[in-house]
Formats: C-alpha cells, structure tokens, sequence
C-alpha cells in the first residue's frame, strides 16, 4: 500500500493539475460562449464581477442566441467553453463530437403561461391553441414537446408551437397574436407585470432538471485541464455572490438583460433591477450536478430519442465529466 505520506502528495498534485495552484500566475486564455438568456446569468457575474480574472482566466466572452449556434463553435474549435442548455452535449456526443459536461449552472425555469382571454386553464386547454417558444432543436423545445405536451396527452401537431425570440414572443403575446408562450426570465416576470396571465405550468416546479450546464470540448480537457477548473470555481464564485448579495446582482445583471431601464407597465413603470430581483428569487442556480440531476439527464435522453432527436439514447456517463466538481467540493 502507498504510504499515506506519499498518497497525499498524489493528492495534491492531482488537485493542482485539476484546478491549479492557489497562487496568481500567468492567466489562463479562454474562449468562452453562453445562451444570452437569464438562465446564465453566472456567466455575465462572472465577468462584469471580476470572477473570472480572480481565477486566474483571461476569458473572451461571446454570447448567442442559442444552444445549436453556440456548440458548433465548441466542435469547431472556434470556442474553449460553453454555458448552455445539456441537450447540446448529448446531441453532439451523438454525432461524434468530443465533448463533456463538467458542471451545472441552472435548474430549468420555463413557465408556460396563457393569456387569461383564451380559455387556457390547464395543459389539455392548449390543444388548437398556439404557443410562442425558443428554437426548434433547443432544450427547452425538448422539454416543451417531450415533457408539458406530453403530460396532457399532447403532441406537437395538437397545438401551432411558433419559435420566435423571447422578445417577440412577449410582444406576440401582448397583441393576442399567440395564446400562449414558453418563457424563461425575466420575460416571465415582464409577462406578469403588464398583462393578465395564468402560469398553466413552471417546469423548475413540476419537473425540475439540470437546464445550463458547463461544456467543453475533449481538447480543452487534454491541453488546459487546469482552465476547466478554474472556470467551474469561477462559476461556483457567481452563484454564492448572487445568492449572498441578490440586490447588487440585479444591479450588475440589469443592463445586460434590460438595457431599456424600465418596463412601462399598467400605470407604472417597472425598474429593471426589480424585474432582476424578480428573476433572481424564480431561478435556482447551483454549480454542483447531483445524482438525481444525472438520473433526470439520462430521462431526456430517453426523451430525445422518442422524438427522433436521437437515433438512440446516450448514456449520460459518457458525456459528464465530474472530477473538477469532485474536487472543488473537496476544496470547500
């Protein structure tokens, strides 16, 4: 047997190799892509915090529009990290792209909610009704199709799902082009606040799952073990500071996610910050994937698969790689 000198030696220097010294350096270059959604909003912390420069990373932040978008810029070496929903990784593990999940960001908060004009109490009202969402192909439309739609007895042909951005579905909504819609924050809350609405179903409630997570490419985990470290601990460092101090978070997420100010409501104007706050107390945000979030991934591939997304299911252990969480939960 090693002696135990020597094991905590090994110790040490795999904990080094994994999440790098403690000591400032040189900083570590990454290029790193998020969904410009609520959902990651660690990711704009992060960088307007100062968190990612803390870690000893040098990060270049580009944000999209979606999922899709963002993970062929990890397949194609155009990008080192992406925050994004986990559908992504599994797909393109399917389709032979190296690429692993090492993290969690955000448990899935989407609301369906419907105008209270269109007779839309409960899922099984939703049938010949339309429903404004996000991109065909993205998490959340699994999730809408596979799950919501499902739980009724409904299909996708039972309803006229338009995908269309956040803001337009919001404004389609208002106008009464759509009965309906999908929404993640703050359009939620800024659905609440300017017109009458009945939330049918909240996914993070009824059927919570791991939504944003960390991605990166095999690459990066071979060349840069220590980076994907140090972006979890960054990540990690965000979410504590947003639970700990939620009014100065709001303050730094405002202008990213409601660059306006305001929301001209029934009578009122509505600060952004207090929309921000809304959203923050909505969300549940944590950096650790758990047993139960694993079992509830592997569900969804399953799901994948029953809507043809997948040719057949993938084993969720062979896309997660969770050594650098092991580690920094070892750290605390």
């Amino acid at each position: 047997m090693m002696p135990l000198k020597f094991r905590a030696l090994a110790f040490g220097l795999g904990f080094l190799f994994l999440l790098g010294p403690l000591s400032a350096g040189a900083a570590d270059k990454l290029r790193v892509g998020y969904v410009h959604v609520f959902d990651d909003a660690p990711v704009v912390i992060a960088r307007d915090k100062g968190f990612f420069t803390a870690a000893g990373l040098d990060a270049n932040v580009t944000m999209f529009t979606s999922g899709p978008t963002l993970v062929k810029g990890l397949v194609s070496d155009q990008l080192d990290v992406g925050v994004l929903g986990f559908t992504n990784a599994v797909t393109g593990s399917a389709q032979g792209a190296d690429l692993k999940i090492v993290g969690k960001v955000q448990e899935g908060f989407h609301s369906l909610i419907a105008r209270n004009d269109r007779g839309i109490k409960a899922l099984k009202d939703l049938k010949g009704k339309s429903i404004a969402s996000q991109a065909a192909g993205s998490t959340a439309d699994i999730v809408l199709k596979g799950v919501v739609l499902k739980k009724a007895g409904l299909t996708e042909q039972d309803v006229q799902i338009m995908y269309t951005a956040p803001s337009t579905a919001l404004a389609s909504l208002r106008a009464g082009r759509v009965d309906s819609a999908f929404f993640f924050e703050p359009y939620d809350a800024m659905a609440r606040a300017t017109m009458a609405v009945t939330e049918v179903y909240e996914v993070g409630k009824s059927w919570p799952f791991p939504c944003m997570v960390v991605i990166v490419p095999g690459k990066l985990i071979k060349e840069q073990p220590a980076a994907v470290g140090k972006f979890l601990a960054s990540i990690k460092s965000s979410i504590e500071f947003m639970k700990k101090s939620p009014a100065e978070a709001s303050r730094i997420l405002a202008p990213a996610f409601m660059p306006e100010g305001e929301l001209a409501a029934e009578g009122q104007n509505i600060a952004a910050e207090e929309l921000m706050m809304r959203s923050l107390k909505s969300n549940v945000f944590d950096w650790r994937l758990s047993k139960a979030d694993l079992k509830r991934m592997e569900e969804l591939s399953g799901i994948m698969k029953d809507l043809d997304i997948l040719k057949s299911a993938v084993p969720i252990n062979s896309v997660v790689d969770l050594r650098w969480q092991t580690e920094l939960e070892r750290r605390k």
